[in-house]
């Protein structure tokens, strides 16, 4: 083994072991962040970086143990870190490219498990190299740190935590600090640039492998350059906002007419307003049948009394405003108090969407949402116009459920993302949570937003355990879109009720709107399917829908490929 100086300089060792720990936790919580705009966070994705990451480690390990034993030669462990440092500071300006390549091929070559497929192996080419590298720290590490056998244990353990202690600081730096301040894109940048000085003092201190470290700070200094913006979407060039949060990545495009809110860059739109007010023609408006449902009228700002006529809908107390416990008794028993206020709770509120479409129809509402993405709520008020009215809370819906004592005519859940759909707000105790926050005639909403189909779909799971907990339960498809609306509520809705309600709907493009969801509204029958918060495996059933949907919006493509090669895909593009 060569003789270097800095080599028994053991903090420098502890050091190397480190800020290696560091840099792997580093690269695997930005490759989810790169991955998630593509391919979602769901559980399934953390499952593929983490093995795949894993995999490579456990490579390096094997393959550092056997070169140090082979050629002890500390010049090899450093130049790997170079090349880890300039790989991990690629990925930025690369990884976006590589996955939409990726994902273009498999397109049109396999039918199924598309996002699956393209996630692991975008994993396998982008992050397994530098990882791979960066495991073989430790094996080698330890050939140059061991002077004897009588220490050899001490030692070994003081790199193990050291590594160990870097590791956590690379989890939770990227987390709290580095992503949500400057990026993901930095965040590589970041820890690449230190592995990079990390190598550099070394051969610096030999006099060694200076050509090779100037061409990596080139190199490194290239992709900082092309690498730091971290704009995911590439071909458009007409954002009006791009960036992250804790938990997202966020887009919003604007044109005259309408404003869109994504998370993703391949599929799905989870927001869109519109700037005149009017609707959107998406799930948001199909949802405003709930407020009717449970007994209210959409004025469009005329205050009028509410369902004061023969055959209006539920009835109250007098003076609270608490609704009877059917839907559709008849007679003057069956008013609701003039000026009462319908109470409005959004888990999901977005962009507050729902939340301006509810201020926007009716008269007299009281509107409170749950976010969990403070960012998202930045941008509600900045590019979406939510009223100030809405009171919005930063927290998990659940948690919110647990600690709020209120009740509601209204709670629209609305927190299904795509394909993340997360377990804590699909199981039958998080809907019994549900319930017990409704009114006596009070309606829970839930957009399902992919429409899949099959005995033992998303949608069924879902469907079946709303039924557990509600008895009774319509659903109504979203005319041009992949989502599902779902009405539950603890009596059987009266549906010559409901329509009279509808006829008194002051604004003609509403009022139709909603005679067609009353007209298309479906009686759900439970097959006994369930969801429980020990077992609801969400992701998966997520993953076999959105495949689903895929496949059906490609078939043309794939069509046109077997047609016409890939050039005639690049046509019709």
């Amino acid at each position: 083994m060569k003789e270097r100086k800095i080599l028994k300089n053991k903090v420098y060792l502890y050091l190397t072991e480190f800020f290696a720990g560091m840099a792997v936790m580093a690269v695997e919580l930005g490759a989810s962040r790169l991955l998630a705009p593509y391919f979602s966070s769901s559980q399934i994705v953390w499952t593929i970086i983490i093995s795949t990451i894993m995999i490579a480690m456990a490579l390096g390990n094997i393959y550092g143990g056997r070169s140090a034993d082979k050629n002890p030669d500390p010049d090899r462990l450093y130049r790997r870190l170079l090349i880890a440092a300039v790989w991990t500071a690629a990925i930025p300006v690369l990884g976006k490219y590589v996955i939409l390549l990726i994902t273009g091929v498999l397109i049109v070559t396999i039918s199924s498990n598309l996002l699956i497929t393209a996630g692991f192996l975008a994993c396998m080419v982008i992050f397994v190299f530098p990882c791979f590298l960066l495991g073989t720290v430790t094996p080698s590490l330890t050939k140059y740190a061991v002077q004897s056998l009588e220490d050899s244990g001490s030692t070994v353990g003081r790199l193990g935590a050291a590594n160990t202690v870097g590791s956590i600081i690379g989890t939770f730096a990227p987390t709290f600090l580095t992503i949500p301040t400057v990026g993901t894109s930095v965040t590589f940048l970041i820890f690449s640039g230190i592995l990079l000085a990390l190598a550099m003092i070394y051969f610096i201190s030999a006099h060694t492998g200076l050509i090779r470290c100037l061409v990596s700070v080139i190199l490194f200094a290239v992709c900082s350059v092309f690498g730091h913006s971290g704009h995911f979407a590439f071909w458009n060039n007409s954002l009006a906002y791009e960036g992250e949060s804790i938990y997202n990545y966020l887009q919003v495009q604007e044109d005259k007419d309408t404003v869109l809110l994504s998370t993703n860059v391949l599929f799905g739109i989870q927001s869109i307003s519109r700037k005149d007010g009017a609707l959107t023609g998406m799930y948001y408006d199909y949802a405003m049948a709930a407020p009717v449902m449970a007994g209210f009228v959409p004025d469009k700002g005329v205050k009028t009394d509410i369902d004061t006529g023969a055959g209006a809908g539920s009835k109250a107390d007098a003076g609270t405003g608490k609704a009877a416990d059917t839907i559709g008794d008849t007679g003057e028993g069956a008013k609701r108090t003039a000026g009462g206020a319908c109470d409005i709770l959004i888990l999901g509120n977005g962009s507050g969407t729902y939340a301006k479409e509810c201020t926007n129809y009716f008269t007299n509402v009281k509107v409170q949402g749950v976010e969990i993405d403070r960012k998202i709520t930045d941008l509600a008020h900045r590019y979406f116009d939510m009223p100030k009215s809405v009171q919005v809370s930063t927290y998990d819906g659940r948690a919110y459920l647990e600690a709020d004592r209120n009740t509601y005519d209204v709670i629209m859940v609305d927190a299904y993302q795509d394909i993340s759909v997360p377990f804590q707000m699909s199981s039958v105790e998080f809907f019994n949570m549900v319930k017990e926050h409704l009114k006596p005639n009070g309606v829970m909403v839930v957009n399902m937003n992919m429409r899949a189909s099959g005995e033992k779909s998303i949608n069924t799971y879902l469907s079946d355990t709303i039924s557990a907990v509600f008895p009774s339960v319509y659903t109504v498809d979203v005319e041009g879109y992949t989502n599902r609306e779902l009405f539950a509520m603890n009596q059987m809705l009266d549906q010559e009720s409901l329509d009279t309600r509808l006829e008194r709907i002051p604004d003609g493009d509403l009022k139709a709107l909603l005679q067609k969801v009353s007209g298309n509204l479906e009686r759900y029958h439970s097959s006994g399917l369930l969801l429980t918060d020990d077992k609801a495996p969400v992701e998966l059933l997520s993953m076999r829908a959105i495949d689903q949907i895929i496949n059906d919006e490609l078939v043309y493509y794939k069509q046109l490929f077997r047609e016409k090669g890939i050039r005639g895909i690049l046509n019709e593009l």
